[in-house]
């Protein structure tokens, strides 16, 4: 019980030192854009129908896709418990293999590029 008792009072009092701490030591320099509602570089008042960059939505969709992709191989550490760890390596190296020929053939085709 003793260490049960040690264990609380240390969470808590390191919970309270970085409560204190982290309200404490910012330093809050308030601007315009800061106490604005919208921190996105857009006029909040102004026209809602404001031509939009297509190369910024490619660049996200890809970065979705790639995100997406590597989430796959996340359970590659608990593939070698399998039958067969091979099975596992071939998949993974595929996988790899289909993200790096996707990222070349984007960069080839100047999909990554913000200016033209």
């Amino acid at each position: 019980m003793n260490l049960v008792t040690t264990i609380l009072a240390i969470a808590i009092a390191l919970s309270v030192i970085l409560a204190t701490v982290s309200f404490w030591l910012p330093q809050m320099y308030p601007d315009h854009e800061k106490l604005s509602p919208y921190e996105c570089g857009f006029d909040p008042l102004g026209s809602a129908r404001l031509p939009f960059s297509l190369r910024f939505f490619l660049v996200a969709i890809l970065f979705l896709l790639f995100d997406l992709e590597i989430a796959l191989l996340l359970p590659l550490p608990w593939g070698d418990q399998l039958l067969s760890p091979l099975y596992t390596f071939l998949w993974a190296s595929a996988i790899l293999a289909l993200l790096t020929l996707g990222l070349i053939y984007e960069w080839t085709q100047g999909g990554l590029e913000w200016a033209e």
